[in-house]
């Protein structure tokens, strides 16, 4: 089943593409601006729809920075309709642009074309966009503003296990069987001066990973 995210700060506009998608047999993401689009790129959609006027991060924006990382088609979504608007779109990094009003034949159509023109995959596997990081799961770092932060194996292990289950809470002893296995020596408790150096590391502009007193840890991004 091919995923496809659709992006846009109309309610209507993505409940009707969703709809419209999932009874082509899409499976389909959405977000409502520029920062939950990113956030949902560790989904690895297959296709974006991605519209220009979002608040907090434009379409544009949002393609720049993930273009580096992201192979898939992204088609624009617009009622901007001056020829420079679509230079803009296509050298940000996006491949096609379409104007609302849009017909969704016509946008259906572009879509099946896009995904069957090439079979195209994320570059670099599993990329997550989390606020002001990048972790980049097949290289086993994160990035705090395009600078690795220098996280080892084990905090990097641990970071990814909470940034997969975003907002989930995870007990230490959750935490230490799964990045240590159940065959690892030690104590449970050291998760949290782990927890703690990854804190020094990445929480420069933000706080990432909550604690929830009395229970364990969950990431905010």
């Amino acid at each position: 089943m091919k995923k496809i995210l659709v992006a846009d700060d109309e309610a209507d506009i993505r409940s009707l593409l969703k709809e419209s998608l999932e009874l082509e047999g899409y499976l389909v993401y959405t977000a409502k601006n520029g920062m939950e689009a990113m956030g949902v790129l560790k989904h690895q959609p297959d296709l974006i729809l991605l519209d220009v006027n979002m608040p907090d991060m434009d379409g544009y924006t949002v393609c720049e920075k993930i273009r580096g990382y992201i192979d898939c088609p992204i088609l624009f979504l617009t009622a901007r309709t001056q020829e420079q608007d679509r230079v803009n779109g296509l050298r940000s990094g996006g491949d096609d642009y379409i104007v609302k009003p849009f017909g969704m034949e016509e946008l259906l159509a572009r879509v099946e074309a896009h995904l069957r023109r090439e079979e195209r995959s994320v570059s670099n596997a599993n990329v997550c966009f989390s606020g002001d990081l990048t972790i980049d799961f097949s290289g086993h770092q994160v990035l705090l503003d395009g600078e690795d932060v220098g996280l080892t194996r084990t905090e990097f292990s641990i970071v990814k296990l909470l940034v997969t289950h975003g907002g989930q809470v995870f007990e230490k002893e959750h935490i230490y069987e799964r990045v240590r296995g159940f065959d690892g020596e030690g104590d449970a408790s050291i998760i949290a001066e782990h927890v703690r150096r990854i804190r020094q590391k990445i929480d420069k502009k933000k706080k990432h990973i909550e604690t929830v007193w009395g229970v364990g840890y969950k990431w905010i991004g």
